[in-house]
């Protein structure tokens, strides 16, 4: 059994939902010495997450930051204000899609299904770079 471990950094996104399966599958053939086993990924931020979605039909990443805005913005009891008016609305939407995904590997490779992708789910207005730690357990 191994267990492999690497911190990396994406660039900063503009708010909304973003495919990033390409940087993640990037950092992790650099580190992969796995052929069967799990990819853990940990996001290291509380206004941000990580989710897998539709990789296919951007209108789907248009609809989900759509649909988080509408229920988690603009509540007038918020009185987390002071790093602006979308950090309360960011620490809600990360509790409630998640910073952590596990994935399967088989073949030496990331698993995923057809349509699935692996979104950084940015949500400040003017977030900078994130950080996420990789692990890969396997054989």
């Amino acid at each position: 059994m191994k267990i492999l471990q690497k911190m990396f950094r994406l660039p900063p996104f503009p708010r909304g939902f973003h495919l990033i399966e390409d940087i993640v599958e990037r950092e992790f053939l650099r580190l992969n010495e796995v052929r069967t086993g799990t990819v853990h990924l940990f996001l290291r931020h509380t206004s941000a997450s990580l989710a897998l979605g539709e990789n296919a039909d951007p209108s789907v990443r248009v609809d989900l930051e759509n649909y988080f805005t509408d229920i988690a913005d603009g509540k007038p009891y918020y009185t987390h204000t002071l790093e602006g008016s979308d950090d309360m609305p960011a620490h809600i939407k990360s509790m409630m899609i998640g910073v952590s995904l596990t994935l399967p590997v088989t073949d030496g490779r990331l698993a995923l299904g057809i349509w699935q992708g692996v979104y950084l789910c940015e949500h400040r207005n003017h977030a900078g770079g994130r950080e996420i730690v990789m692990t890969i357990t396997g054989i």
